[in-house]
């Protein structure tokens, strides 16, 4: 009995081991030139790279420059830590557009936020420490010393803790015999157009910290700031009451994103 056919006939020849799978291309450019998506993906991850180390060190060369920078880069640099690899750009567009300037940007509420398109929670923390930083920072020029001297650095801490809320609220600044700030506390927070404030509490609480004189703040979320009738009555209330305590009110302020009202200076008080 034969096993196979003699040596010579039409039958092939199996290889041992099976057929051979077809040899795979290289990896590199397609037919004609064109470049392969891996490559595509590298090349546009070198360009981002690039772009990123440019505005680093435009922003440092230029610290001192005063507007050497559009407010979309500045917001480019922040939202790098929040995005490692991608281009962020347009992302920096689109919240600027969306809340009007780069304050809009931080003072924006986190829900708000994340309805902008690719924002996420990290970029969103970021934003948020952001505004922190510069409130902190404003508020540390008011305290530096007598607070009631730089009147400009006690304004331009109160627009940046307040002016761009977007319902009322009422603070109280406690300072000391010698004007320095013991105490900046919220005492109330409202709707859009009002904050509730007791004089009776206002009393109690500054007699807590043992202040001196209490300076009131309060924002008004429209953009105008002038006192309503109510704000000027509650004023000489929360005024007569501390007067039979020995603390003297020496000023109310109201608020807005781009304005103050002083209402010692308006002769109100």
């Amino acid at each position: 009995m034969r096993d196979g056919p003699a040596n010579g006939g039409d039958d092939k020849v199996v290889p041992l081991f099976g057929a051979q799978a077809p040899a795979r291309k290289p990896a590199g450019r397609r037919k004609g030139g064109e470049i392969s998506d891996a490559e595509e993906r590298t090349r546009k991850r070198e360009q981002q790279k690039g772009h990123r180390e440019r505005l680093r060190r435009h922003f440092l060369k230029n610290l001192s420059n005063e507007g050497s920078m559009k407010d979309y880069e500045l917001l480019e640099l922040l939202l790098f830590g929040a995005y490692s690899r991608r281009d962020v750009q347009q992302i920096a567009r689109d919240l600027i557009q969306a809340f009007g300037s780069l304050a809009g940007v931080l003072a924006a509420e986190p829900a708000a936020l994340l309805k902008v398109r690719d924002v996420g929670e990290s970029a969103v923390s970021l934003i948020k420490v952001a505004e922190a930083l510069g409130i902190e920072l404003a508020r540390e020029a008011a305290v530096a010393g007598e607070m009631l001297n730089d009147y400009d650095a006690l304004a331009a801490y109160c627009r940046a803790r307040m002016g761009r809320l977007p319902v009322e609220e009422f603070r109280i600044l406690f300072l000391n015999k010698r004007n320095r700030l013991i105490l900046d506390e919220r005492q109330s927070s409202g709707t859009i157009d009002s904050a509730p404030a007791y004089p009776r509490e206002v009393c109690r609480r500054a007699l807590d910290v043992g202040a001196a004189s209490i300076i009131l703040v309060h924002n008004h979320p429209s953009g105008d700031p002038t006192p309503s009738g109510a704000d000027v009555e509650l004023t000489r209330r929360i005024q007569a009451a501390a007067k039979t305590l020995n603390i003297s009110v020496f000023d109310h302020l109201v608020v807005t994103r781009g304005q103050i009202l002083s209402f010692r200076s308006r002769g109100l008080l």
